[in-house]
């Protein structure tokens, strides 16, 4: 027999759609993609497949400055995989393209959010490279997939993906992952500018962060893995992360799932853009900024707005109710109701019943957390676990920082809170001593995570009222 006999993969594809299920925390799936087509999708291979074909790349200077460096903040270029290639290679003039203008040794590149099934829509055989059907989703594969390909120090500023969960599988290269649990969220200072409709992002750089203005950091519990060609990392709802290359070209192929019985999250997500719109663009000296993330299409109208926040909100409801009619018609099953997950990431069946094992070993392995190795931090003496002052070494011209309710250094620069920020409006309480209160500072506090949730809970309350009456 001359056939190629290829080595069983650890899990079926209902074993690992089980375990998907049943994790709360982020794991690495080993061996199973070695007969997946899409492991050939070097950048060199992609610039074949590709030929002169341009796509946009997003640029960022490589210089630390202990704030994230959000899409909104950088610089964007369309060029093709070959110049990518030969700009990464280090060559010069027209053979880069537009790269030309950006040094290596001063910038990094990325083309992220490259949906497979546009970018290859005249080769479509090339979407069943991707076999995600291997992992308990039948029928997906690269169409429902997107491609990112970057340079070494490319990156992902942290953010939250408020619907669903994230495979993500290595090609080339390695990329490293710091990742932090929904719990730690108030550590990590959620803002929504730069506005996207399914992401909140960190104000802090977790990789050097500035713990002056950011102190409550020093809580989170960041756990890092290096992903390695053929590994898949699975990434559940509402874990923060933060994903940089390591490595001289990288490329990664992603697949977000979107879950079900999400209807809250919907109506919170409702409210926020409703908010921030209604804010953003409303005209005023401090609205000047780049607020809207490039991944957006565009800014709809208050009323457009008005109809899905109003459509969620009836969705939830109804929801809400048909679940509520079953619940009553179906009997107690024995041992009680649902699954409840334990801190290990083991699901355990209601009533105490036998856990469901998640199987960690040699082809799943949690991602792990390094409480004991903080990153690095913006110069700082400490005493007695806390930061001794807020204010800046004044033989360096610095403004004094002063700490505000929130737990955040600030001051009336332009450093404080959200990128974009114009004191300008603010010059009587700059008289006053007092940094000027902006739309972004309201915005923040307006749609902070807990804040959406309570609003929504109170929608929630009136509309059913109101369609009970």
């Amino acid at each position: 027999m001359t056939a190629k006999v290829m080595a069983a993969k650890p899990f079926s594809p209902k074993e690992v759609r089980r375990i998907l299920d049943s994790l709360s925390r982020p794991a690495v799936f080993l061996h199973m993609t070695c007969d997946w087509p899409v492991l050939h999708w070097t950048a060199n291979h992609l610039s074949n497949c590709l030929g002169q074909k341009n796509i946009r790349f997003r640029l960022g200077e490589k210089q630390a400055t202990h704030t994230p460096l959000f899409e909104t903040q950088c610089s964007y270029v369309e060029a093709s995989l070959d110049q990518f290639l030969c700009w990464t290679s280090k060559g010069t003039g027209a053979e880069v393209g537009f790269f030309s203008g950006y040094p290596l040794s001063e910038y990094w590149a990325y083309a992220d959010y490259k949906y497979i099934a546009m970018l290859f829509q005249d080769q479509p055989s090339m979407f069943e490279d991707v076999l995600w059907s291997d992992f308990g989703y039948p029928g997906r594969a690269g169409r429902e997939s997107t491609l990112w390909i970057g340079t070494e120090g490319a990156n992902t500023p942290c953010h939250q993906d408020t619907y669903g969960c994230n495979l993500v599988l290595q090609v080339q290269g390695r990329k490293r992952w710091t990742l932090f649990p929904p719990e730690d969220t108030a550590c990590l200072y959620p803002c929504r500018i730069p506005y996207e409709e399914s992401s909140v992002f960190s104000l802090v750089d977790v990789l050097q962060p500035d713990l002056r203005r950011f102190p409550a950091f020093t809580q989170a519990r960041a756990h890092t893995v290096t992903l390695q060609p053929g590994q898949v990392l699975y990434v559940p709802r509402h874990w923060w992360h933060y994903v940089e290359s390591v490595d001289p070209v990288t490329v990664s192929v992603n697949s977000w799932i979107e879950l079900e019985v999400d209807d809250e999250a919907r109506v919170n997500e409702a409210v926020t853009k409703a908010v921030v719109c209604a804010l953003k663009t409303t005209p005023s000296k401090d609205n000047t900024d780049d607020w809207l993330n490039p991944t957006e299409e565009g800014v709809s109208s208050h009323g457009e707005n008005l109809q899905c926040l109003n459509l969620a909100v009836q969705t939830c409801l109804q929801r809400r109710e048909r679940s509520q009619g079953a619940e009553q018609e179906r009997p107690e099953p024995a041992g009680g109701r649902g699954a409840k997950r334990d801190s290990s990431g083991q699901t355990r069946s209601g009533g105490g019943t036998t856990p469901l094992t998640i199987p960690f070993g040699p082809h799943l392995v949690p991602v792990p957390a390094n409480q004991d190795s903080l990153p690095k931090t913006k110069g700082l003496d400490w005493e007695d676990g806390a930061p001794k002052s807020c204010m800046a070494n004044p033989s360096k011209g610095q403004t004094p920082r002063v700490l505000s309710a929130s737990g955040e250094c600030g001051s009336g620069s332009d450093d404080y809170g959200s990128p974009g920020r114009d004191c300008d409006s603010g010059d009587a309480a700059e008289a006053l001593g007092h940094a000027p209160i902006t739309t972004n500072d309201l915005l923040e506090c307006l749609v902070h995570p807990d804040v959406i949730a309570h609003v929504t809970e109170l929608l929630l309350e009136r509309q059913n009222r109101h369609n009970n009456a």
